[in-house]
């Protein structure tokens, strides 16, 4: 245990400084003043400047109404189907026929090939494909939002709305940044309770060293964008447009044909963003090798620790201490290694089928550890009439709950499970980002009842209850 904190102390030290060193010299670069987390302020009224200025363009308000009839088009597709999609065969036929008759040049006839054989096979894919590309396109044709907008909607309601989402999301990853079960099994190899709570707040001022930074980097990066790439000539773009592009992490398409980079024809995948700071904002190639290695160090000290701790909680609390109570600690290692492999294996699968972006993922993440760990932690150290049964009712029931409300909100459909028709409304129209409200809401729930349900803890648990609440601290 205490070599891999070792481990996990020295991958975040390559972390914090590959996170901190782009911003800090970007910050240097546009306020002469290295401290991003206190200067950023100041790039917002920039931001601010240049959005009046891009929204309000000519090309960029023709972009967002091509936009917009694109997403038109496809609604009428869809309320047309089947007979759509075979209108749309035959039109693809047609045009290849005619550029071939006219000898046109071969990438037109390829590029039309291409687009026909990606047509979808049935009326069901198509529904699917062409809703996708309706809400894509109907994004980019809205009105964009200003950066400094707390709560961007129109009307009240709307204001609301967003409102409520972003305070649950705060909700779920501050619970969630206290039951992240791979931090909580660090503070196992502190001697004492004083220690682990010393530990706490150390762990908790690094974390914070993190979050600090992120929204100075979303400014930096915009303000890089809004400059230097969006009104850009697309003859003349930079070269990490067409290296990331190649990988499907941005996209720019001419929908108004002026060879100039509007903001709407604009998509750079959210995943992409810190990856390619250095890279938008011109440092030297170094700082890109850097970013690489602190994205790497994050990935490592994220996954060794859950790895370890998801196997150990199956090997050692349900296998051993469940399941088979006198296996030999030669088999608990063989159990414990190859749940290891099994885990792995399904969280590669998951990941390989790109369910949403890693905001989402992270976000689902911190909903799913605070649902299930957050309740049972809170009442099991500061409500003595908790008992085992309830603490275990109440994770299962939270995780349970968040789980259902996350794939029944974000996805419609899973096509590798194969199913089908599976999407609801939110509930008070709270997103799967913030599920945790729910889960940790019935966690709570489900502990107090089956507590009070069941034979109140013996008098020993409680004293070490007790203990835990008020220990001795070692000065």
């Amino acid at each position: 245990m205490r070599a891999v904190t070792w481990t996990q102390v020295a991958q975040y030290a390559i972390l914090i400084v590959a996170y901190l060193v782009p911003v800090t010299i970007l910050s240097y670069q546009v306020t002469g003043i290295p401290l991003a987390q206190l200067t950023y302020g100041r790039v917002l009224q920039q931001v601010q400047v240049l959005e009046e200025r891009i929204f309000d363009e000519p090309a960029e308000v023709e972009a967002r109404r091509l936009f917009r009839e694109r997403a038109d088009a496809y609604h009428d597709r869809i309320l047309t189907l089947p007979e759509s999609l075979e209108e749309e065969r035959r039109d693809l036929a047609a045009r290849i026929n005619t550029l071939k008759n006219d000898n046109a040049q071969m990438r037109e006839v390829v590029a039309l090939e291409r687009q026909r054989r990606e047509l979808p096979r049935n009326s069901e894919d198509a529904r699917s494909y062409w809703e996708t590309q309706m809400h894509q396109a109907a994004q980019r044709g809205a009105e964009p939002d200003h950066h400094t907008t707390a709560f961007p909607g129109q009307g009240e309601s709307v204001d609301e709305l967003a409102r409520a989402n972003f305070l649950s999301l705060v909700f779920c990853l501050m619970i969630g940044t206290a039951a992240l079960p791979h931090v909580l099994t660090r503070y196992y190899t502190t001697p004492s309770v004083g220690d682990a709570r010393r530990s706490v707040f150390w762990s908790l001022l690094f974390i914070l060293a993190l979050y600090l930074t992120a929204p100075a980097y979303a400014a930096f990066v915009k303000y890089e964008i809004y400059s230097h790439l969006v009104g850009s000539p697309i003859a003349q773009l930079p070269l990490w447009v067409s290296s990331w592009g190649k990988i499907g992490m941005v996209s720019i398409e001419d929908i108004n044909g002026d060879g100039i980079v509007q903001l709407a024809e604009l998509v750079l995948n959210p995943d992409v963003i810190l990856l390619a700071t250095p890279e938008i904002a011109g440092l030297p190639y170094v700082i890109s090798g850097l970013v690489a290695a602190g994205a790497l160090a994050a990935a490592l000290s994220t996954a060794d620790g859950l790895l370890l701790t998801i196997a150990g909680a199956l090997s050692h609390d349900l296998y051993y201490k469940i399941y088979r109570p006198n296996a030999t600690t030669q088999w608990r290692l063989v159990v414990s290694k190859s749940l290891l492999l099994v885990v792995a294996v399904l969280a590669a699968t998951v990941a390989s089928q790109k369910p949403a972006t890693i905001l989402f993922m992270v976000a689902w993440a911190f909903s799913l550890a605070g649902a299930a760990l957050f309740p049972a932690l809170i009442l099991g150290v500061f409500w003595k009439r908790a008992t085992h049964a309830g603490a275990v009712s109440g994770m299962l029931v939270g995780l349970l709950v968040t789980l259902y409300y996350m794939v029944r909100v974000h996805f419609d459909s899973i096509p590798w499970l194969r199913i089908q028709g599976i999407g609801m409304e939110p509930w008070l129209g709270i997103q799967s980002t913030a599920a945790g409200v729910w889960g940790v809401a019935a966690g709570f729930a489900t502990i107090v009842v089956v507590s009070l349900l069941g034979k109140p803890p013996s008098r020993e648990t409680q004293d070490f209850v007790e203990s835990v609440r008020y220990p001795e601290l070692d000065r």
